[in-house]
């Protein structure tokens, strides 16, 4: 039998990390976000939610649910209007445009449905055309992007132009560009949408190599079978998240 979801929560998960333990990588404290009116909408129900660093949750929902709302408030693209949320412990409500945008690059990997590699430039460059947001030094950029294409299974394709790789090495290349900055926090929306399901199975054993060796991987999809990958699955319905227990 399939338990029912349960609204999330830190306590009810048993996330919360002791006292002597790192914070949480995600920590929503009552974070929600309702748009203005007249009437106001609300798009993001208050919500408590904790995701320790290693974990590997997934996301699900309809389309309108308010998937786009949550990946837009952890990933500090939005603020919530009520609660707080916490990266890392830190504490983003608190910070200025600026530092939140600094913190984004420096904790936060993102990987999306399109891939969004410049055609011109090979994958290595695709890569280290990335580090140049977070200040890295120009002479580390090349060093970082070969080592992190090479992560990804990529060695062979270095030089190699985004029209002469297949859609699943596109993907690897986003995926490393999203690596390369070392984020805590890798945030994929869709990752596989535009995926064949060979090469997403391809991709989603990846992120779950990428999860064994410490990432924390957040993943938003609307195909069970990828949901299926995560350790945990969130459900997004009306803006209102739940838990749905594995058994």
């Amino acid at each position: 039998m399939t338990a029912p979801p349960t609204p999330v929560s830190p306590a009810g998960s048993g996330l919360s990390p002791g006292p002597l333990g790192p914070p949480p990588v995600i920590e929503l404290r009552q974070a929600g976000l309702t748009y203005p009116g007249p009437p106001p909408v609300e798009a993001f129900s208050s919500c408590d939610l904790s995701v320790r660093r290693g974990e590997f949750v997934t996301v699900v929902g309809p389309s309108g649910a308010g998937k786009s709302t949550f990946l837009n408030i952890v990933g500090l693209l939005d603020t919530p209007t009520h609660g707080s949320y916490l990266l890392d412990g830190v504490d983003t409500g608190t910070l200025r445009d600026t530092d939140r945008t600094a913190l984004r690059g420096e904790r936060i990997g993102f990987v999306f449905q399109s891939f969004h590699l410049l055609s011109h430039r090979p994958a290595w460059e695709n890569v280290a055309l990335a580090l140049m947001y977070n200040g890295t030094p120009a002479r580390q950029r090349a060093v970082l992007a070969r080592e992190t294409l090479t992560r990804v299974g990529l060695a062979h394709r270095m030089e190699a132009l985004p029209t002469a790789l297949s859609g699943g090495e596109r993907q690897r290349v986003a995926i490393a560009r999203a690596l390369a900055g070392r984020p805590s926090l890798l945030l994929c929306d869709e990752p596989t949408g535009n995926l064949d399901t060979a090469t997403a199975d391809s991709i989603m054993g990846l992120l779950g190599e990428l999860h064994h060796a410490g990432m924390t991987v957040v993943v938003i999809t609307h195909d069970p079978s990828v949901a299926a990958r995560g350790e945990r699955t969130l459900t997004i319905r009306d803006g209102v998240m739940s838990e749905q227990a594995c058994l």
